[in-house]
């Protein structure tokens, strides 16, 4: 535990939040415990503000979605994360660790193939003032 003197007597704080590389290394490694699939990183920095960098991963089973959303939860809050939010835990085909720098979204592999998260995120940006390219009207 850290300890920090604020002119006068000496006060105890939680350790900061790891950066975000570092809180993305813990993630990947927890994915990787857990014997995730097709684990993708998407670097996030300079297309949003939402996060640095987003995490897909999928288990083979509702069961194993929820098991890895929960040893990610437990490992990103003993890191000292603070703000740790888990949507989708109650059903299990997509579950999303928002953890602020990182988001991690979990997949049983027909609902990750349905929203293709991926090919949303890989699609060139589009500048203000540019013209968008034809396809970019077109529903998917």
């Amino acid at each position: 535990m850290r300890t920090a003197t604020i002119s006068g007597p000496e006060t105890t704080r939680p350790p900061a939040s790891p950066p975000a590389r570092e809180l993305l290394d813990l993630v990947r490694a927890s994915l990787d415990d857990d014997k995730a699939i097709d684990v993708v990183v998407i670097n996030l920095q300079g297309k949003t503000s939402i996060a640095d960098f987003m995490v897909i991963a999928s288990g083979t089973s509702s069961r194993q979605v929820g098991a890895m959303a929960e040893h990610l939860r437990q490992r990103i809050k003993a890191s000292g994360v603070k703000g740790l939010a888990v949507e989708g835990a109650t059903q299990c085909d997509w579950v999303l660790v928002d953890a602020g720098d990182v988001v991690v979204h979990i997949f049983r592999p027909e609902v990750r193939t349905f929203y293709a998260l991926e090919k949303m995120w890989s699609a060139p940006l589009i500048n203000p003032g540019e013209t968008p390219p034809a396809w970019a009207g077109e529903a998917g």
